[in-house]
């Protein structure tokens, strides 16, 4: 009921040798995102072998984590060193693209799962499915789709009292989440009956390569992100709380890269090109 104009930001934790570690830590993990998603960008730009939709959703990918990790991590670092305040207007720009962010997250997960089923369960007509103007319409969309998504939560925090706009903010995500978890989980359900219907070992560890990765970065992405929409309901959990935060908004970011280029010969070749030419 009263004009709020500037909020503190409350710190990690008030022990100042564990505040230094904090920020040392939080610290690698930014640069180790900026840099490891923007190799990702820089070598699929370069190597027109790469220009596949399987990579261009892995660039959008690049992207969003690159812009979360650098809409929070600021701030955070920032609180670890000094008192940390943030205006209500940047409070709610924040909000805003971070929602934004973490919304188109969720969609490109289920469009990536989209276009492994594909590749995978329909082979033959995948070139005609998968072509550069569905690729461009899949990632139009993700992207407008999370920003209404984000607007319709930024908004439902201005006139509201807190327990609507949670209950609001809860129904809301947990449609985006579970409706795009389910997508997810369903196109992984193909995929795998496809796998094991392969003949070859062979054959099947090749398909599985091309969808591991995502898999493993969906189930980190979920476990915590449903966590988090849940937890309101839960009470605050503290320490745990945090954790979570941090791993959906830094660690998760920063482990992308190395988990979708790790067993990826082609990328690794594009990179050493890129790195090393000749």
């Amino acid at each position: 009921q009263s004009v709020v104009t500037t909020f503190i930001l409350q710190r990690f934790t008030d022990d100042p040798w564990l505040q230094e570690a904090l920020f040392c830590l939080f610290f690698t993990l930014f640069v180790v995102a900026l840099m490891g998603n923007g190799l990702i960008i820089m070598a699929i730009y370069s190597s027109p072998n790469l220009h596949t939709p399987m990579y261009y959703f892995l660039v959008n990918l690049a992207l969003l984590d690159v812009a979360c990790i650098s809409t929070v991590l600021p701030k955070a670092l920032q609180s670890l060193v000094a008192e940390n305040t943030i205006s209500f207007g940047g409070c709610l720009t924040q909000m805003f693209v971070f929602s934004w962010l973490l919304g188109s997250e969720l969609l490109l997960f289920s469009a990536m799962a989209y276009d492994r089923y594909l590749a995978i369960c329909q082979p033959l007509h995948y070139g005609i499915l998968m072509s550069s103007r569905v690729c461009v319409s899949l990632a139009s969309f993700v992207w407008s789709t999370g920003a209404l998504n984000s607007l319709l939560l930024t908004c439902l925090t201005l006139p509201l009292p807190t327990f609507v706009s949670d209950v609001m903010t809860i129904i809301t995500d947990m449609f985006l989440t579970g409706l795009n978890f389910l997508l997810t989980m369903t196109s992984y359900s193909f995929i795998i009956t496809s796998i094991l219907r392969i003949q070859s070992a062979e054959g099947k560890q090749r398909a599985f390569s091309t969808c591991s990765s995502h898999l493993v970065v969906v189930t980190l992405y979920y476990s915590t992100v449903l966590y988090t929409y849940i937890r309101p309901v839960l009470g605050s959990a503290g320490l745990l709380d945090k954790v979570a935060a941090i791993l959906y908004t830094t660690v998760t970011p920063s482990l992308n890269p190395l988990i979708y280029t790790l067993r990826n010969k082609d990328f690794k070749a594009s990179v050493r090109k890129l790195v090393f030419p000749k």
